[in-house]
């Protein structure tokens, strides 16, 4: 397993700062109406401020996020696939620059039949934050589960309440009760449902691979 990223206080102050600040700016209820909820900060705390400059820096912004997740989504991919929870196509390497270039291929189709059939950037921004609230609920959970298995050395333990609290916020912000738009469950259930269908091929490939017969 490789080895996690560190953990920076930092970044996360800077969030808070800026979720503050945004509050403190604009009333909670407008910045949740519309698409462009920073852009109503900037003309709330800068009037004067180039709305132009905002959109080239927006636009440099949202590229390198989806750079950033597609490199993490076709990796994330590539190890699956290594630890055969996936296809062993998807874990293929290109053989001069190293890259998971298959995983590559696949992620990026996934990603612009998502943006013609979802409904846009909002859609999916929004199905991003539900599928990613759902996995640190998961991982919440998983924390207090393997508490049941000992291990022979050191480790870090949380406080209980830390992953409680955690999986039942995380549960209740990904509800519809907070009214999320229904199409962001729609398209998650389709992510879902590709996944599981990858992971039986897989299987199925591993059982006949076991039987000697060709796997094509």
């Amino acid at each position: 397993m490789s080895e996690s990223a560190p953990w920076r206080p930092g970044d996360y102050t800077i969030y808070i700062l800026v979720a503050i600040s945004a509050i403190t700016l604009v009333a909670a209820a407008a910045l949740g109406e519309g698409e462009t909820p920073l852009l109503k900060v900037v003309q709330a705390g800068a009037p004067s401020f180039p709305v132009g400059i905002f959109g080239i820096i927006t636009m440099f912004a949202v590229a390198n996020s989806a750079l950033i997740n597609m490199m993490m989504a076709s990796r994330l991919i590539y190890g699956m696939s290594r630890e055969n929870v996936l296809p062993d196509m998807l874990g293929k390497v290109h053989a001069s620059r190293k890259t998971p270039y298959v995983a590559i291929i696949f992620t990026s189709l996934l990603a612009v039949a998502l943006i013609v059939c979802a409904g846009g950037v909002p859609a999916l921004g929004g199905t991003t934050a539900l599928l990613l609230l759902c996995v640190f609920a998961v991982v919440n959970i998983a924390a207090l589960v393997l508490r049941r298995d000992s291990v022979g050395h050191s480790h870090f333990k949380a406080t209980t309440i830390v992953p409680v609290l955690g999986s039942i916020t995380c549960v209740f912000l990904a509800g519809p009760w907070t009214g999320r738009d229904p199409v962001q469950y729609l398209i998650a259930a389709v992510l879902l449902g590709l996944g599981v269908v990858l992971w039986f091929v897989t299987v199925g490939i591993m059982r006949i691979d076991s039987r000697g017969f060709p796997s094509g």
